[in-house]
C-alpha cells in the first residue's frame, strides 16, 4: 500500500460527537472526504453536516442526544446503534465540549459538574463502549479533543482546564491499554480557534490582540486546519502512534 493510499478511510466507519458545526462538523467532513460513513451527535442541528457529507457521497446517521445527561449505558447504546446501521465503527472522535467562565472564588459547583461530564466522562465511557467493538476485531482508533489547557492552567475556566488536563491523562492511559489490541488512542490539542466557544475571547478588545501577538502564525486557526490531523489519526498512517497529543495551534505552545 503505497503512502497516499495509508490515508484512505473508504469502507470505514466513524462517530464524531459535536458535530452540528465547528471544529466537530470540519473533523465529519474531513473524515468524509477521505472516504468514511460518519454519525454524527449534536444537541443542536446535524442538517449541515449531513448534507456536506452527504454531497461526498458518504452516508450520514445523526443523533440528538445530550451529553449532559447521558449515562454509560446510554453512550454504549449510540455505540450499538452505529453498529446495526453501518455494520462497524472503525473511528471515534470525542469533539463535544464546553466551557465556562468565571473566576476561581465565584465559580458554581454546576458549572464544575456540567464541564467534567461532558468532557471528560462522557470521553471515558463513549471510548469505553467504542473500545468493546473495536478491540474485538482487532483495530479502531480514538481521538480525543484535548486543548492549550492540557498543556497549560489558563484563568478563568477551572473545570475546563481541569476537564482538558484529565483528557489528556486518559488518552495516555487508554493507550497503554489498547495498543497491544490494535487499538489506537491519540488526542488533538487545538489551540486558539474561531469557533462560538472563544467568540467571547475574540471579542475581547483587552485578551483578543493579546492572544493574536503570541500566536506565530499571526492569525486565529480555522475549523479546517483540524481535518489534516484528524484524517491521519484516523487512518492506517498513524498504526505506530499511541497516547501521543498533538497540538495545531499556529505555535502557540513554542512562544
Amino acid at each position: 500500500m503505497g503512502i497516499i493510499d495509508q490515508f484512505r478511510l473508504d469502507g470505514k466507519a466513524a462517530l464524531v460527537t459535536g458535530s452540528g458545526r465547528g471544529l466537530g462538523q470540519a473533523m465529519a467532513v474531513g473524515l468524509a472526504e477521505a472516504g468514511a460513513d460518519v454519525a454524527g451527535l449534536d444537541v443542536i442541528s446535524n442538517d449541515e453536516t449531513a448534507a456536506r457529507v452527504q454531497s461526498l457521497g458518504q452516508r450520514f446517521l445523526s443523533f440528538s442526544d445530550n451529553l449532559l445527561e447521558a449515562t454509560a449505558s446510554q453512550l454504549e447504546g449510540i455505540v450499538q446503534k452505529v453498529v446495526r446501521e453501518f455494520g462497524r465503527l472503525d473511528i471515534l472522535v470525542n469533539n463535544a465540549g464546553i466551557i465556562r467562565r468565571a473566576p476561581v472564588l465565584e465559580f458554581s459547583e454546576k458549572d464544575w459538574d456540567d464541564v467534567l461530564q461532558i468532557n471528560l466522562k462522557a470521553v471515558f465511557f463513549l471510548s469505553q463502549a467504542a473500545v468493546r467493538v473495536m478491540a474485538a476485531k482487532g483495530s479502531g482508533k480514538i481521538i480525543n479533543v484535548a486543548s492549550m489547557l492540557s498543556f497549560q492552567g489558563g484563568i478563568l475556566v477551572p473545570s475546563y482546564t481541569a476537564s482538558k488536563s484529565g483528557v489528556a491523562g486518559i488518552t495516555r492511559l487508554m493507550a497503554n491499554e489498547l495498543a497491544s489490541s490494535g487499538v489506537n488512542v491519540n488526542a488533538i490539542a487545538p489551540g486558539y480557534m474561531a469557533t462560538d466557544n472563544t467568540a467571547p475571547l475574540r471579542a475581547n478588545p483587552d485578551r483578543a490582540p493579546a492572544i493574536l501577538a503570541r500566536i506565530p502564525a499571526g492569525r486565529w486557526g480555522e475549523p479546517e486546519d483540524l481535518q489534516g490531523v484528524v484524517v491521519f489519526l484516523a487512518s492506517n498512517a498513524s498504526d505506530y502512534l499511541n497516547g501521543a497529543i498533538i497540538p495545531v495551534d499556529g505555535g502557540w505552545l513554542t512562544r
